[in-house]
């Protein structure tokens, strides 16, 4: 049996409770999981903003090591340390054929199939996302399950599963930033701290963090903000004062509301560039005039999980921990166990902090 945070519906409330997990399977692995971040997308599923078919173990964002794995697994043996990915790409849809594995037609299925039971009576029980890192141990696909990199701490690299490659991706394959440019950073939760510090190593300046909370400011110039500026009715046009009055180059959103995007988009210069990382609802709508498309020439885009290819990425990132430029640690504002995980929702709902990352 493992100890598990499970979903029994959406919007009810979350149960640390007793799971059975299978031994792995052809084409799968089992991992006893040392760290799992908390992440807004986590509190997305549980609400029903993002579908999941419940009930189910939520948590995607988690690194560990290989206990056994199933017949026909080559990639991975016992003993391995490694970093969840829960977007796997499948290499052969029609995404993936364009060099675009983020938008692998086939990354979510998983989590649609039962993985586990619950030890109660025996209910059948689903990923999260495909990986169910809310538990002492999960079992997953072997192309689920990427090998750590040299040099990275187990619990810390579990970062890299989400909140950094968000972070980086965004910055780096989305926005594009280069050296220079000036990015204005919205919502200073994991991924916006992520993100601060790619602004960072790609040299931009001046970087802007934006929050709600005035508290977080400490936490975002540690991140790399140059300015800091807590959201208003004028929080565009101080933008504009705090970049030669033209707005800002790159401005990366990672709230996901509608009212956010728009001002994010609104903070930028003409042709300026704006990357869309928060997940919002369906009745997050944004709203633009013909005249001010043309005018502004500015571009808008999404961006799932970064736009990154995690087995090109990952190797990089690690290249920037092993030399300190990225400090994984630094984005964990809390440390919490499974019975935390409600409490670090509501810290999420309320806008506090950076992180909770869960130790086993």
């Amino acid at each position: 049996m493992v100890r598990a945070v499970v979903l029994p519906a959406v919007n009810a409330p979350l149960q640390l409770t007793d799971i059975d997990l299978p031994d792995p399977g052809p084409g799968q692995v089992r991992i006893r999981l040392a760290a799992a971040g908390v992440c807004h997308s986590d509190l997305s599923l549980s609400n029903g903003t993002l579908r999941q078919p419940a009930p189910a173990v939520l948590g995607h964002e988690g690194a560990g090591t290989v206990t056994a794995v199933g017949e026909g697994v080559t990639r991975v043996v016992p003993g391995d340390e490694v970093v969840l990915n829960w977007a796997p790409s499948c290499g052969d849809c029609h995404f993936c054929r364009l060099a675009e594995p983020w938008l692998c037609a086939h990354a979510g299925a998983a989590a649609s199939v039962p993985y586990a039971t619950l030890a109660a009576d025996g209910s059948p029980l689903y990923p999260g996302l495909g990986t169910a890192a809310f538990a002492e141990e999960t079992v997953v696909p072997a192309t689920a399950a990427l090998p750590l990199p040299d040099g990275v701490p187990l619990a810390d690299g579990a970062l890299l599963g989400c909140a950094v490659l968000t972070g980086w991706g965004a910055v780096h394959h989305s926005a594009r930033v280069r050296a220079g440019e000036s990015v204005a950073v919205f919502g200073v939760g994991g991924v916006g701290l992520a993100t601060l510090q790619a602004a960072r190593i790609a040299g931009a300046g001046p970087i802007v963090a934006v929050d709600v909370s005035a508290e977080k400011e400490e936490l975002a110039r540690s991140a790399g903000a140059t300015e800091f500026v807590v959201a208003g009715e004028d929080t565009a046009k101080r933008i504009r004062k705090l970049t030669g009055g033209h707005g800002a180059d790159v401005a990366v959103e990672c709230v996901g509301r509608a009212q956010t995007i728009r001002t994010a988009w609104s903070s930028t210069r003409r042709g300026g560039r704006t990357t869309v990382v928060g997940i919002g609802g369906q009745d997050q709508q944004v709203t633009f005039s013909a005249l001010e498309l043309f005018y502004f020439g500015r571009t808008l885009s999404g961006c799932v999980y970064g736009n990154s290819d995690p087995a090109q990425d990952l190797p990089v990132i690690a290249g920037h921990v092993r030399s300190g430029a990225l400090d994984l640690s630094a984005l964990v504002t809390e440390r919490i166990g499974l019975d935390g995980i409600p409490d670090a929702f509501d810290a999420m709902l309320a806008g506090r902090g950076g992180r909770a990352l869960i130790v086993y």
